[in-house]
């Protein structure tokens, strides 16, 4: 009777256990392989302390069970014992140092704003990703091409990371290489990976971003150096990714097909990270250069269009743009002469062009 049920447990955990990935214990890079060796060490640690009180939870409580028939090492007047206190205490602390010793060995070893040079695995690929709604789009800004959900990468040679967020935060996250880093509206955060061999790694955003969440995935090629040359080859036949189009794909989308770039415009990514990439938007550089200086005072109030950046990103429960309309500032402007405003277009040049270099 009970053996069918025994069968059907063990086939659901089974099933249930299909899609398990193991990328953490089996990594295929440098920094994801020291990151497990911590793992690992950090384990055994506190299975010095969490073994003997498993066991001493059951073999206590049967071997002073108030039932037992030899009571002869019963002892009322039992209250110290100094080798129990150097256990109790001493082992816990010699344990907390070594935690702390190797987590701080290895916090420093694997800084994610450290590069990977003292492997010397050959000259880094600099890869340049924004996290949008919801999807991935990787610049590669040295080869001049871009992608979105799908990362190339020689295997052998470390990835340099760039990171910033075109709307709300998310988390670049490739196990089977490393760990994970936040990408931040007008924010540039930095990662560095490398994969040790060749194969097929899963990527995806590792924080929840709305709606579109769980088909923010992408793969991680790694491939040799001719696959990844011949890769960047195919992306070249692509159309360009200019200012217009980038705003287009940025548009929130889900579960999007892996799509290339064969061009990209320059300095894209830091209009991206200044939050300018729109024609008219005030560079965050210009806006904390005016914040700096006092402000724009009541003559500025009617360019409060152009310092406006989340209005125009609000987004339903089901991912779809809310239609909003923009609050007319002209009305408080009333000191706002075509002097000031011809001021303001020459600073606004002068910004995109400083973004662009």
């Amino acid at each position: 009777m009970f053996r069918p049920l025994k069968l059907l447990l063990a086939a659901g955990g089974a099933l249930a256990l299909s899609g398990c990935q193991y990328h953490v214990l089996a990594p295929s890079g440098w920094v994801a392989d020291q990151e497990r060796n911590l793992l690992i060490i950090s384990t055994v640690l506190m299975l010095i302390v969490i073994l003997p009180v498993l066991f001493m939870s059951v073999y206590f409580p049967l071997k002073y069970r108030a039932d037992r028939k030899d009571k002869s090492d019963y002892d009322p007047e039992w209250a110290h014992s100094t080798k129990l206190e150097f256990i109790v205490w001493g082992v816990p602390i010699l344990i907390i140092i070594a935690l702390g010793y190797y987590t701080a060995v290895y916090t420093h070893r694997l800084d994610p704003y450290r590069d990977l040079t003292h492997l010397d695995a050959g000259e880094p690929v600099e890869v340049q990703a924004v996290s949008l709604d919801w999807k991935w789009l990787f610049i590669y800004p040295d080869l001049g091409v871009a992608s979105v959900n799908e990362l190339a990468i020689p295997a052998g040679r470390p990835v340099n990371f760039s990171l910033t967020s075109s709307t709300v935060m998310n988390t670049l996250s490739i196990p089977a290489l490393g760990g994970m880093v936040y990408s931040m509206t007008g924010m540039e955060t930095k990662l560095h990976l490398i994969a040790d061999e060749e194969g097929t790694y899963p990527g995806r955003s590792a924080h929840y971003s709305g709606p579109g969440f769980a088909g923010m995935t992408f793969d991680t090629l790694a491939m040799d150096e001719a696959g990844f040359e011949a890769w960047v080859e195919e992306a070249r036949g692509a159309e360009p990714l200019t200012a217009d189009s980038y705003l287009e794909l940025e548009q929130p989308s889900m579960n999007v097909e892996p799509a290339y770039y064969g061009e990209v415009e320059e300095g894209l990514f830091d209009r991206i990270v200044e939050m300018c990439v729109e024609e008219g938007q005030v560079c965050m550089s210009h806006m904390m250069m005016t914040d700096m200086m006092g402000g724009g005072g009541l003559e500025g109030i009617a360019d409060g269009a152009a310092y406006s950046y989340d209005h125009a990103r609000s987004i339903d429960g089901f991912g779809n743009l809310v239609p909003r309309e923009t609050p007319d500032y002209s009305a408080h402007g009333a000191g706002h002469d075509e002097g000031s405003e011809a001021s303001h277009s020459a600073d606004h040049g002068a910004t995109h062009e400083e973004a662009d270099h």
